[in-house]
């Protein structure tokens, strides 16, 4: 049994790389490189002009593959940097005790994010990992190096590029099987996708200033401290800062005490100060204004 599940991994690999894609062994059932680690390297080999990781061992040489799958059932990992890809983990949400069960997947998350930019969900070769989750993989952009991120484009939606790898198809652990779900060819990465990938610029050193804005007291007053809050948010929490501060001022439009037009201005002067994208703000802020605003209870009851 463990010399056919050697086999079929080897095979797994070999079909990978005539894609293509670098690969490298994973530890049999397991997630994690089954490489040595620097401190326990020796300086051999390919290590012999310094220590080499994972991503700059994993390969698509057929003998170099065969010789590492020739005796273990290594699970298989796919360097996504060198293999060109950028490669969508849709994720599902981990259970917690006391906690709500209806909680939003990735993929739910992706699909909301693609309604909010106006554009089809990919059509790409996917895969499903062993914990229900999906991984949808992309062509790099030619020229464009972009790394890991976790969280930016949605809750539960991460990607991997450079820094990074994916568990593929064929591989599995004691949560279940990595299966190609969508054989279809690897699509390029949609030019909106790459623009929301694009690195955070840095915050601006001064305060905000904020636009002239007319209505209530009290609306001026919430708009301008939920501007500040996204200004000031913690990394990689720009744009979740974003939505709920968008969707909190949201019931101030409803109950006629803001113009929607000088808050979404407001907002995305915010959102490019923090360093998101001019297609991220326009999105996040629309889809906040418009579910805070249909679901905003009368002043008197709030």
């Amino acid at each position: 049994m463990t010399h056919d599940r050697t086999t079929t991994l080897l095979k797994a690999a070999l079909r990978a790389a005539e894609r293509g894609w670098h690969v490298f062994p994973l530890r049999p059932g397991d997630k994690r490189p089954a490489l040595h680690g620097e401190t326990a390297c020796q300086g051999l080999g390919e290590c012999a002009g310094g220590h080499r990781k994972w991503e700059d061992r994993a390969t698509t040489d057929p003998d170099r593959i065969r010789r590492a799958w020739a005796d273990h059932p290594f699970n298989i990992g796919i360097a996504t940097g060198p293999s060109g890809l950028v490669v969508v983990d849709l994720d599902m949400p981990k259970p917690k005790p006391n906690s709500s069960t209806d909680t939003p997947s990735g993929v739910t998350n992706f699909e909301a994010l693609c309604e909010r930019a106006g554009q089809a969900i990919p059509t790409t070769y996917r895969t499903r990992t062993a914990s229900s989750g999906h991984h949808q993989y992309f062509t790099a952009p030619p020229g464009v190096r972009l790394g890991n991120t976790a969280g930016t484009l949605a809750p539960l939606v991460d990607t991997r590029a450079w820094g990074g790898y994916v568990v593929a198809a064929g591989s599995s652990t004691t949560a279940g099987p990595y299966e190609v779900t969508d054989p279809a060819p690897v699509a390029p990465l949609p030019a909106w996708l790459l623009i929301l990938l694009q690195p955070v610029r840095p915050a601006p050193a001064g305060p905000l200033v904020a636009p002239v804005v007319s209505g209530s007291r009290a609306g001026r007053a919430a708009l301008e401290r939920e501007c500040n809050r996204v200004v000031t948010a913690p990394e990689k929490q720009g744009n979740n800062t974003l939505n709920r501060s968008a969707f909190k001022v949201g019931r101030f439009v409803a109950w006629g005490d803001l113009a929607r037009h000088e808050v979404e201005a407001a907002f995305q002067g915010a959102g490019e100060a923090r360093g998101l994208t001019t297609a991220e703000c326009r999105a996040t802020i629309r889809s906040a204004l418009d579910s805070s605003i249909r679901t905003a209870r009368p002043r008197e009851t709030a």
